[in-house]
């Protein structure tokens, strides 16, 4: 489980400023549900692709450095209800949630693709991974420097 903990840490650390290391990060959780619930790592990017910004996406599985994405872009590609649902389940302003996502997404896809490609053979056993992942929580990611 340490590349999931190294995954955690540093998308905790990049998108959170690292104040949800010390224990489980509930956005993180919402945001691998999400994929989830997408299709997948594949189905998450073919939206993108639908949506007209599959640059972005490619950008995040790329080697390259990763493009931003709007909250407003994350609107039209996974809908204002399904953040609305997220920001409800989290108890947070639906804001907070649209930027925390927007910063997170791009990184964990990131993380997701190390060798900038979708994993074939790979993406169930990289989805259980990180519902374990979710289920358990970063507690025991790196501290924080």
């Amino acid at each position: 489980m340490g590349l999931l903990d190294q995954l955690a840490g540093s998308v905790l650390s990049g998108a959170l400023g690292g104040a949800q290391q010390q224990g489980q990060s509930p956005l993180l959780q919402a945001a691998i549900a999400l994929i989830q619930q997408n299709g997948g790592l594949p189905g998450l990017l073919a939206k993108f692709q639908q949506s007209g910004l599959g640059q972005h996406a490619e950008s995040w599985v790329s080697n390259n450095a990763n493009l931003p994405i709007t909250v407003d872009q994350l609107h039209q590609v996974l809908g204002s209800g399904a953040i609305a649902g997220i920001a409800s389940q989290l108890g947070l302003d639906h804001a907070q949630v649209s930027g925390g996502l927007a910063q997170l997404l791009p990184q964990l896809v990131n993380q997701m693709t190390p060798n900038g490609s979708v994993p074939d053979n790979h993406s169930d056993l990289l989805s259980e991974g990180l519902a374990l992942l979710a289920g358990r929580g970063a507690g025991s990611a790196a501290p924080a420097a």
